[in-house]
């Protein structure tokens, strides 16, 4: 009803920021500012390692009183990473993020990682979906207008 996850990657592009498990949560936290993103996936080489996100930050640094320039992202991040395939459809995936409780999903294909879509990319698609939807409707009960 909704479309697939590779029309979200369609309109929204497919960029992708990553850290690896070595660099240090202050720097990978200034990268996700820099680029005003909530995740960055973790990579070793061409494999997916983690996702390290800010509710990481919240949990695993800040709660724990670590140090961000000493703590490394690999130490961090979250590592059971649910990826998807591109075919899967918005409203499958919404259900998924929101029944398992997370808010970033990368999108993989054969070649590797192609994108990774938000909850609000999301739901920023079905929103659109049923604004077109009510004005077909509004439409077909006044006429045009």
């Amino acid at each position: 009803m909704y479309g697939f996850i590779h029309d979200v990657l369609a309109n929204k592009g497919g960029q992708v920021f990553t850290t690896t498990p070595r660099m240090n949560v202050r720097d990978a936290v200034r990268t996700m500012n820099e680029h005003g993103v909530g995740a960055l996936l973790v990579c070793e080489g061409n494999r997916v390692a983690g996702i390290f996100t800010e509710r990481d930050v919240l949990r695993r640094v800040v709660d724990e009183g670590r140090a961000p320039g000493l703590t490394l992202v690999g130490q961090v991040m979250t590592r059971d990473v649910v990826c998807v395939p591109p075919m899967l459809g918005v409203s499958d995936a919404m259900a998924m993020m929101l029944e398992r409780r997370f808010r970033h999903l990368p999108v993989v294909d054969s070649e590797g990682v192609i994108g990774m879509v938000s909850i609000g990319d999301l739901l920023r698609r079905v929103s659109r979906a049923q604004e077109q939807e009510i004005g077909q409707l509004v439409e077909y009960i006044v006429g045009p207008r």
